[in-house]
């Protein structure tokens, strides 16, 4: 099984990370906009095309407000098996770490899916530095 872990700090409050994060439904306009083109819901599955036209059907397993960690499954699609989860963390004022870890089968799908998930990564800093709110160090 392949296992994947991007992560990267980003200069916004970990509350306004986690609101983004937590917007099951609004991936597209919150958290990763050009990455992800468009979300849809489906119940509490949503339905996210990416910017290649890759489209995917996920289910969501766990919101831990707690812990600030979103856990969900790609059904379908190019998986046999996938596991998705994303945490935000503080890293000091106004600072917040961003992890996100994927496990899925086959292994073969280990190169585009690390690609993938280094540009969703880095469009996730971009979009919540550019919106954090003003007076944030």
């Amino acid at each position: 099984m392949a296992s994947i872990r991007t992560e990267t700090l980003i200069h916004t409050p970990l509350d306004s990370a986690w609101a983004a994060l937590r917007d099951w439904g609004a991936l597209h306009e919150r958290l990763a906009p050009g990455f992800v083109t468009d979300t849809r819901l489906d119940g509490t599955d949503r339905i996210v095309t990416f910017f290649d036209g890759t489209v995917v059907r996920e289910v969501l397993v766990d919101l831990d407000n707690h812990a600030h960690r979103l856990v969900w499954s790609v059904t379908g699609g190019p998986y046999r098996h996938h596991n998705g989860a994303a945490q935000v963390l503080a890293e000091g004022p106004g600072r917040t770490r961003f992890v996100w870890v994927a496990d899925f089968l086959p292994d073969t799908l280990a190169e585009r899916t690390g690609a993938f998930m280094e540009q969703g990564t880095a469009a996730i800093k971009k979009t919540l530095e550019a919106t954090r709110p003003e007076g944030t160090p």
